[in-house]
């Protein structure tokens, strides 16, 4: 800050004497050192606690992806399962059978609906 040449300004006092000016600007350096000290520790823990959490997600996102690709194998097997099906069912469909012997209209009519096609007790009336 300038100090102002003025002498009616009595709130600016002049400059200490050489031998006090060098203690303040020691205690002064001082301070900053322990200032930016703390502000680099602080740093360093905020940057700690940010390698945590992205470590902790991380490893979270390694399981869902575990999980996921589990799904995935199950889904596929279901798939093959389900595909192996209705490769059996097909030679041996009623339905199918007679939609390639009629117009595809008459495919989706409504008595193909009622009436059960599939060998099973569960679909016996």
């Amino acid at each position: 800050m300038p100090h102002s040449s003025d002498s009616s300004d009595s709130s600016f006092s002049r400059s200490p004497p050489p031998g006090k000016q060098d203690a303040s600007d020691d205690v002064r350096k001082v301070q900053r050192r322990e200032k930016n000290r703390i502000a680099a520790q602080k740093s360093r823990q905020r940057q700690t606690q940010k390698a945590d959490t992205l470590h902790l997600e991380s490893e979270d996102l390694e399981k869902q992806n575990a999980a996921l690709r589990k799904e995935i194998k199950q889904l596929t097997e279901e798939m093959k399962y389900f595909t192996s099906v209705l490769s059996s069912h097909e030679p041996l469909c009623s339905v199918l059978a007679a939609s390639t012997q009629s117009p595809p209209e008459v495919v989706y009519s409504a008595h193909a609906f009622h009436q059960p096609h599939v060998s099973s007790p569960r679909f016996q009336p």
